[in-house]
């Protein structure tokens, strides 16, 4: 599959995840974000482990519940917490700096050194973000932002791990998504019941949002987003996450009836114009000085660079 259409596939996942909050208004019960992390997460992580019929073997026990508390188990909790205590949007503004987070995690862990288009490129992604989803009502607190840097730091740190680590051989990213669901929603489990207490009387309505959540915007999303990492670079991946509140403004516009002031319109432009130059690579210069062949020398061909990125 080219790259062009990998990018497109990986893009679905934000995408679904854009859609989160108006399943979750709509059509499920009120004031449960732990247990519907838990419901969007175990469920989904129990059906792929069941399909692939792989369990992580040696030192990936570990890392797929290190994996497993970053992506999902870590992150839905702090995500929800910022949410509920931030004005309207400001969670992710915050998460909209992940493309910013990973390419310092990038240079940490996999040797890439973030250039300043990446760097510029980010800022733009957040401050597009930004006129999309703020709110001049309400006021922030401190437990509120730490929550939301947390969350995103969580991500970023999990997408960049999981570019590093790659995946066993023989494991497709399947079974690496079903594994690092399984752990997520095992972490969230006793914190959705000691918080949030018994799980809540469901209706069809809400047993169909749940279903949703698990399948659609759950596995098959997170399926789409880790194989993309393994294709992918950690940033170009991460530049596609503006896309989620994007959709989620849309979603509201369209179905909610919410509507989209200028500015609105004007910030959309600006992260999606970020997402897209986020996955557009820089082939490097070469270096070397071409030699000159003797008269009927054979001439070694010399192969095409790709774009540099570092193996797993």
């Amino acid at each position: 599959m080219n790259r062009t259409a990998t990018i497109a596939l990986t893009a679905l996942a934000p995408v679904s995840w854009g859609s989160t909050y108006a399943v979750t208004t709509e059509f499920l019960p009120p004031d449960r974000p732990l247990f519907t992390g838990l419901m969007r997460a175990l469920p989904a992580g129990l059906a792929l482990l069941a399909i692939t019929r792989l369990l992580p073997t040696g030192a990936w026990w570990w890392k797929s519940a290190v994996l497993g508390a970053l992506n999902i188990g870590v992150f839905f909790p702090l995500l929800f917490l910022s949410a509920y205590r931030l004005p309207g949007g400001m969670a992710a503004v915050v998460g909209s700096l992940g493309p910013l987070f990973v390419a310092g995690f990038a240079a940490l862990l996999l040797s890439e050194r973030p250039t300043t288009r990446t760097l510029l490129t980010g800022i733009a992604a957040a401050l597009g973000v930004s006129l999309v989803v703020l709110r001049a009502t309400g006021s922030f607190d401190t437990i509120g932002v730490a929550a939301a840097v947390g969350s995103s730091l969580s991500m970023s740190a999990g997408v960049v791990l999981t570019k590093r680590w790659g995946r066993p051989a023989g494991v497709g990213p399947l079974a690496l998504t079903g594994w690092q669901l399984a752990w997520g929603g095992l972490l969230m489990a006793p914190l959705a019941l000691a918080v949030e207490g018994a799980p809540p009387a469901l209706d069809g309505r809400a047993v169909a949002g749940y279903l949703y959540l698990a399948v659609a915007n759950t596995a098959i999303a997170y399926w789409l987003w880790f194989r993309g990492i393994g294709t992918l670079s950690a940033t170009q991946v991460t530049f596609l996450g503006p896309l989620s509140p994007l959709t989620a403004a849309v979603i509201g516009w369209v179905a909610l009836g919410e509507a989209l002031t200028p500015l609105q319109v004007v910030g959309m432009g600006v992260a999606f114009a970020a997402t897209v130059a986020g996955q557009v690579t820089v082939r490097p210069r070469s270096t070397r000085t071409p030699s000159v062949a003797a008269p009927g020398a054979e001439v070694p061909a010399v192969p095409e660079r790709s774009d540099l990125r570092v193996a797993p």
